[in-house]
C-alpha cells in the first residue's frame, strides 16, 4: 500500500519520490515485451539522431495499455493536490481538476492531442541526456518513472539520475536507486523551495547514467498530452 503523505512529504523535501514495487516482475516482463509491437506506438525516437544521448523510445498510441491507463488516471488523482499545492506556493494560478480525464480533456482543446506515455530501451553504452519533458502550453507538474528491468541481472550501470538548479547555485546533483517495478514520482520542471525570504523556484532535469552492459527498459507516465 502506497504512503501517500510520506510520498508528499518527499516530494516537497527533494522533488522526487521512490514508490517501492509499483508493478510486480510480470507486469514488468509483460510491458517490456511490448516494445517490438509497432502498432501500439504512434512514433519512435532515435535519440543520438537529436543529440538526446544514446538508445531509443517509442510513444504509445490511443487506446494506452490497459495498465498503464489505469495507472495515468490513478496516480494522477493522488498527485494533483501536490501539484496545487506548488502552483500556489510559486504563485502560478494554474490549477488541476481532481479527474485526469478533465486534464487532458484541456490539453486538447489547446491541440495538445497527442499520448505521451512511452517506452525506453538502451542496450551497453546507451545513456540519456538531462531533460525536461515538456510538450506544450499545458504541463502537469508531475511524472512517473517505471524501471522494467532488473538492475545487475539485466543491465548494469544505467542509474535514473536528477539535478536541482538554485538560484546562483551550482547544481545539485541526485540518483534514485531503482528496483524492478520501482516507480519514481519527479518534478517535470520546477518545484516551491522555502527559503529566507519566501517561496522560490527550483529547476530539475532528469536522465540516464551509461549503460555498461545489458539492456534496460523503461516506462514513462506523463500526464500531460503532446502538440
Amino acid at each position: 500500500m502506497i504512503d501517500w503523505d510520506r510520498l508528499g512529504h518527499e516530494l516537497d523535501a527533494e522533488g522526487s519520490a521512490v514508490i517501492e514495487k509499483l508493478l510486480t516482475r510480470q507486469e514488468c516482463e509483460s510491458l517490456a515485451a511490448l516494445y517490438p509491437l509497432d502498432p501500439l506506438f504512434r512514433s519512435r525516437v532515435v535519440m543520438e539522431r537529436h543529440g538526446f544521448g544514446r538508445g531509443e523510445y517509442k510513444y504509445f498510441d490511443y487506446p494506452l495499455p490497459e495498465r498503464l491507463a489505469g495507472l495515468r488516471e490513478e496516480v494522477y488523482a493522488r498527485l494533483a493536490p501536490i501539484a496545487n499545492q506548488w502552483n500556489q506556493a510559486m504563485g502560478i494560478e494554474v490549477r488541476y481538476p481532481p479527474r485526469h480525464a478533465d486534464f487532458i480533456a484541456r490539453c486538447h482543446a489547446a491541440g495538445q492531442t497527442r499520448p505521451t506515455p512511452l517506452l525506453l530501451q538502451y542496450g551497453a553504452d546507451d545513456y540519456n541526456c538531462l531533460h525536461q519533458d515538456l510538450y506544450g502550453e499545458h504541463v502537469f507538474p508531475l511524472q512517473l518513472v517505471i524501471l522494467l528491468s532488473e538492475p545487475e541481472r539485466d543491465f548494469t550501470g544505467g542509474e535514473f539520475v536528477m539535478t536541482e538548479q538554485r538560484p546562483r547555485m551550482q547544481s545539485r546533483p541526485m540518483v534514485l536507486p531503482l528496483g524492478q517495478g520501482d516507480a519514481a514520482v519527479i518534478a517535470v520542471h520546477h518545484r516551491p523551495v522555502q527559503g529566507t525570504r519566501g517561496v522560490y523556484r527550483v529547476n530539475l532535469r532528469h536522465g540516464v547514467s551509461r549503460v555498461r552492459s545489458g539492456q534496460r527498459h523503461t516506462a514513462g507516465i506523463i500526464f500531460h498530452d503532446a502538440q
